[in-house]
């Protein structure tokens, strides 16, 4: 896995809640296990006591977004290196894909799991993954939602830095709402409304 790819982790904890509703659905230890995915290794070790922990960390990576969607790139590399020096990391270097006959392994990096508990491994490795994704394409890169009231995480990888939704689907309800008020304003305006 490109060390990269794990920003998608933190993205993931993140859109666990919906502030703007109140909605939460990190509530038990299971939906803990599968924000890991593939890595089920560091998923068996989640206890209840996580979910708790889980939660403190999501509210840490949001404010991350939220002070690079604010314009305070500063704040944002000082948050995200906060939690950097709280969850530190030992990256690794595997093999356990093979390309070819000779049995030649793609050498890849992963980042070593020494955590005490889920919570820590998991954070370390959306910390990780954050700073990959930071020095690449800068905090700016980092943004929230702007479909009214979607306040998802997503991770601008555009070319043109366009990107301003987490999803297809809030996008075009967005572009759909738009349209339809522009279509509502031209037709005030034939009958004399406006």
């Amino acid at each position: 896995m490109e060390l990269a790819e794990y920003a998608d982790y933190a993205v993931r904890l993140i859109n666990t809640e919906d502030p703007a509703k109140g909605k939460d659905a990190l509530t038990t230890v299971e939906v803990v296990r599968e924000l890991f995915g593939p890595a089920q290794q560091m998923a068996r070790r989640a206890t209840d006591a996580d979910v708790t922990r889980f939660r403190s960390v999501r509210t840490r990576l949001r404010a991350v977004f939220s002070a690079a969607e604010a314009g305070d790139r500063t704040a944002s590399v000082d948050l995200l290196n906060a939690l950097l020096l709280e969850f530190p990391v030992s990256p690794q270097i595997s093999g356990h894909d093979y390309l070819d006959d000779e049995g030649r392994p793609d050498w890849h990096m992963h980042l070593a799991d020494h955590s005490s508990n889920a919570t820590t491994g998991y954070a370390a490795i959306c910390a990780m993954g954050l700073a990959f994704h930071l020095a690449k394409y800068g905090p700016g890169r980092f943004g929230l939602c702007q479909a009214p009231p979607c306040r998802n995480a997503y991770l601008d990888t555009t070319t043109n830095r366009s990107r301003r939704y987490c999803s297809d689907r809030c996008a075009t309800r967005t572009n759909v709402a738009a349209h339809r008020a522009r279509r509502r304003l031209v037709e005030q305006e034939a009958a004399g409304q406006v």
